[in-house]
């Protein structure tokens, strides 16, 4: 199992990109899938998580400005950024809580990062 995430980029503030995550390989469900960020010289942050069902949640410097959303059929979650500030760069991460077929329990994985950089 592995994440592919992809989209990451510079933009100036005020403008917007889509992040988007991939799940493949033998994949029974996935439960939770979200997206963190880590700044340099900072710990790595929870930024918004989607549950299987479409509940969602978001930290609250992005919330108005974000939207996590999923397509449960292609195993993706995606991020869609606007509105975008200079305290969003950072790099962003996936994540998901995948049961593997043949396995008892969902795990987390982490897709690599993508930056994302948002000049003043």
């Amino acid at each position: 199992v592995q994440l592919q995430a992809s989209g990451g980029g510079m933009v100036q503030a005020g403008g917007s990109l889509r992040l988007s995550c991939a799940a493949s390989g033998s994949i029974d469900s996935i439960n939770v899938m979200g997206w963190y960020r880590q700044a340099p010289g900072k710990q790595r942050e929870l930024v918004a998580t989607i549950t299987s069902a479409g509940s969602t949640t978001y930290r609250a410097p992005v919330k108005g400005r974000f939207t996590i959303s999923r397509a449960n059929a292609l195993n993706t979650v995606y991020l869609q950024m606007n509105f975008l500030k200079p305290e969003d760069t950072a790099v962003y991460f996936c994540n998901a809580a995948i049961r593997s077929v043949g396995s008892e329990h969902h795990l987390p994985y982490w897709g690599q990062g993508t930056q994302v950089t948002v000049s003043s």
